[in-house]
């Protein structure tokens, strides 16, 4: 089994080298590519120096744009899974392992990492948190599927999915859309406990003041994909 992470990368120059070991020496069964998202700060050059794998996107494409690449990468690459892994060193690459297992032995298409199932480590701000459970009852609702952490970036995905997400993706905000997209597809998604940390390096792409147009926003994308099946 051919097993890729996908490291979306903006202005992550601190962080970068550090969620890099950590796959190196926590999930040694899986290759990694990093997006580098057009970066105004030195993250391109931290990842030359250190001869890592990385795409150089011409122009800032945001985050359903960097994981989109990622996808059509590993895709036209042969990877049998692939996983969205943070650069900011909120993921913890330990559990990459057990996630692959738990998707290939259950025969599943999405394995979705949540912090939510045993509440261990960093739980995201309160704010966040409402946002959260607005869209997992969202999305139950809509599809009749229990998602406790829908906005969860950590996410392993088989072939199936891959060759979905490489041709259409969202562009902003794509977790709970992107989740939604296959469930009404009839796929299989299911989630496992991890630990997340909080981030250590680098600024949150959803400040305050976006996360009205980011409800709304993501609302209405979540409808019109139900509408589209």
């Amino acid at each position: 089994m051919k097993k890729l992470v996908i490291i979306p990368a903006y202005n992550e120059s601190k962080s970068i080298e550090r969620t890099v070991q950590d796959i190196l020496t926590n999930a040694p069964d899986f290759d990694y590519v990093i997006i580098n998202d057009c970066s105004t700060d030195n993250t391109l050059e931290v990842c030359r120096k250190n001869n890592f794998n990385v795409v150089d996107l011409p122009i800032n494409m945001g985050i359903g744009g960097a994981v989109q690449t990622g996808y059509l990468y590993a895709f036209r690459n042969g990877y049998d899974m692939a996983v969205q892994f943070d650069g900011d060193g909120q993921h913890d690459a330990k559990y990459l392992d057990s996630m692959s297992e738990y998707l290939t032995e259950n025969a599943l298409d999405m394995v979705i990492g949540s912090r939510f199932l045993e509440k261990e480590g960093f739980q995201s701000t309160g704010a966040r948190r409402i946002g959260i459970r607005y869209f997992s009852l969202l999305i139950r609702i809509l599809t009749g599927k229990k998602v406790s952490d829908p906005t969860s970036g950590m996410r392993l995905i088989n072939r199936r999915v891959m060759s979905v997400y490489a041709k259409d993706y969202p562009k902003d905000y794509p977790e709970p859309e992107s989740v939604v997209a296959i469930l009404k597809e009839g796929m299989v998604v299911k989630e496992v406990p991890v630990v997340m940390k909080e981030r250590s390096d680098g600024v949150s792409s959803i400040s305050f003041k976006r996360s009205v147009y980011y409800m709304i926003k993501v609302t209405l994308a979540i409808l019109m994909e139900c509408l589209r099946h």
